[in-house]
């Protein structure tokens, strides 16, 4: 079984997908770029702005899901250069809390919208969540 999550705190999806999918005590989160949710235009040619409202969009659709970015388990970061890792790196600190979830940054030549950065995730819910 699965279940759509939506929320117009986020931008909506942009083709075939959703915002995100729960299903066993999982969300998978779709990738989110850079745009405002109210105008659908990239927030800015700034790689940390990129980021910040990356992880906006992402903070959104985990709330819709009944989460957090706190319940982040695995994300998957795309940018267009990798030199950018480390700008990535200090925004999502302030972002995510530690424990960080298991990650990996994959170099693309290119991301919609013209996007410098695109992150997806999979965060645990419910039953699902570890005993703290």
């Amino acid at each position: 079984m699965k279940q759509p999550i939506s929320t117009e705190a986020a931008p909506a999806a942009i083709g075939t997908y959703s915002q995100a999918i729960a299903s066993a005590g999982l969300v998978f989160l779709s990738g989110q770029i850079p745009l405002d949710p109210s105008t659908m235009t990239l927030v800015s040619e700034d790689v940390a702005e990129q980021t910040h409202q990356v992880f906006r969009n992402l903070a959104a659709v985990a709330e819709a899901a009944g989460g957090s970015l706190a319940d982040l388990v695995k994300l998957t970061v795309y940018l267009t250069d990798l030199g950018d890792f480390a700008t990535v790196n200090e925004v999502m600190a302030e972002h995510v809390p530690t424990p960080y979830p298991a990650r990996a940054a994959v170099g693309v030549a290119a991301l919609p919208r013209g996007a410098a950065v695109e992150i997806e995730g999979i965060m645990v819910t419910g039953a699902a969540r570890p005993a703290s």
